[in-house]
Parts: C-alpha cells; structure tokens; sequence
C-alpha cells in the first residue's frame, strides 16, 4: 500500500482487498480488547465495598439532601465529580462535554436500578444557573461547605497546594509545582475560560465514585480519575474510530454553545 500525504500525517491507501486484510488483523486485537475490557470490568464489580459513615448533606433543587437521598430510592448511584468550584464562572469544558451526555442515558441508569447525579463544591444557584446555560436537566448537588470531595479525592485545599502535599489518581503529586507551573498554554486558556487563575482551577479535579445502598447502609464500590474518565466522554468513543483520530490540537474542544464564537 502506497503511503500519501494528508494535512500532515501519512495516511496509508490500498486496494479493497488490502484493506481487508489489515481490518481482519486490527478485529482479531479489537476482539481480545472487548474480552479484556469484560474482564475489567468483573474485576471492578468484584472490589470490596467501603462502608461510608459520614453524614455528607447536599443541596439540591428539592432541598438539602444526604447520599442516601442521592439514590432517588435506587440501590446504586454514580456520582460525576463536575469541576465547578465556588470560585468558577462557569463550569470546566472537559467535565461540560462529558456531562453533555448525561441527559440522555439518566432514564436508561434508572432502569437498571441506578441513578446518576453531578456534584460540585459550587453554590447550588451557581450549579443551577450553569445548568440552565447548558440546557442540562439531569440531577447535579452542591457539595459546598461539605468534605465530600476532598474524601473522595477531586479536591485539595489552598494549604495542602501552598505545601506541596497531595495525592490524585491513586498517587502523591507535587502541587506546588503544578500550581506554579501555571497549567501551560491549554491549562492556563482552560483556566482563563472558567473565570480563575491556574491555582484556583486546579484545586478542583475531575472524577466519578460509585456507591451502593444496602439494608440502609452505604458503601464505596469504585472511582477512577484522569484517563479513567475517556470511556465516560462519549466524543472520544466517536473520534476513535474517525481517520484522524481525536486531532488534539490547541484548544480543540469547547462548551457547546461556544463553537460558533471562534
């Protein structure tokens, strides 16, 4: 197969027949990577669950709510961990794509016994005037005035960053460092984008934890942070499979109501 030019990058062309044969070779790796996936899975179900004892209370559009509430009478809840802290003008771009297919899938969850909510550390009226913006009807909790983010790892506080002390993703990070870093070209226009500076946005993280509600008593089953989120960001799954890829350049995705003011 010939190898041709296209804006760049070297994309190979072939005949039917070769093409053929390449996809047959990429499905044999797509299959075992569905298998592996399966696997993963099994493996996350099977974790030990944590009981949670702290009355976490939340503030919500029917008032103030603990986690069980959360549940909405379900006996499973996953919690997206939406970075929009007090401080924000509006909510992350990266955590706004993702949330943009929440309302779609929420009444399938339901129907199958779990129920999903968004939770920031935001003012519940700054969560419900970033929600109205977005057009969102799914359910999303402020958090504010509570621990649960920073218990649930998507949090730090301004001493723990002016130290250099904290931990994301399962690791001890240098946050000092990366608050002095100024988050780089992406993270400082990200920043900008939400109305604060680099430090600011970045003492919030973004996440999901899941729960489950057992004869009154809640547990922790799962989170996953960073790169464990790529499979809840619907455009990635679609941008895998184009030719190009997910073509990650500059600032290349927005809020969806952004797109037309470049």
């Amino acid at each position: 197969m010939a190898n041709t030019a296209t804006n760049g990058a070297k994309h190979s062309k072939g005949t039917r027949e070769e093409w053929r044969a390449a996809r047959l070779e990429l499905l044999a790796a797509e299959k075992e990577h569905t298998r592996r996936g399966d696997e993963l899975a099994r493996r996350r179900q099977e974790l030990p669950w944590v009981r949670v004892d702290k009355p976490y209370q939340f503030d919500t559009e029917a008032g103030s709510a603990s986690l069980a509430d959360l549940f909405q009478g379900r006996s499973q809840l996953l919690v997206y961990h939406f970075m929009l802290g007090p401080d924000y003008k509006a909510g992350c771009p990266s955590c706004s794509a993702i949330a943009d297919g929440f309302n779609g899938f929420t009444v399938h969850l339901a129907n199958h016994d779990v129920s999903l909510t968004a939770v920031s550390r935001a003012p519940l009226a700054k969560v419900q005037a970033y929600k109205r913006r977005m057009g969102w009807s799914f359910p999303w909790a402020s958090s504010f005035g509570t621990d649960f983010n920073y218990d649930f790892g998507v949090a730090i506080t301004e001493q723990q960053q002016r130290s250099g002390v904290g931990e994301y993703n399962f690791a001890a990070q240098d946050e000092r460092a990366i608050a002095q870093s100024g988050g780089g070209a992406i993270g400082g226009a990200i920043a900008a984008g939400v109305g604060v500076d680099w430090p600011t946005f970045f003492r919030e993280r973004p996440g999901m934890s899941a729960f489950a509600l057992e004869d009154g008593v809640i547990y922790h089953t799962y989170s996953t942070y960073a790169r464990g989120l790529d499979g809840l960001w619907g455009m990635y799954q679609w941008l895998d499979r184009t030719p190009k890829g997910r073509n990650e350049t500059g600032l290349w995705w927005r809020r969806h109501d952004e797109y037309d003011q470049r």
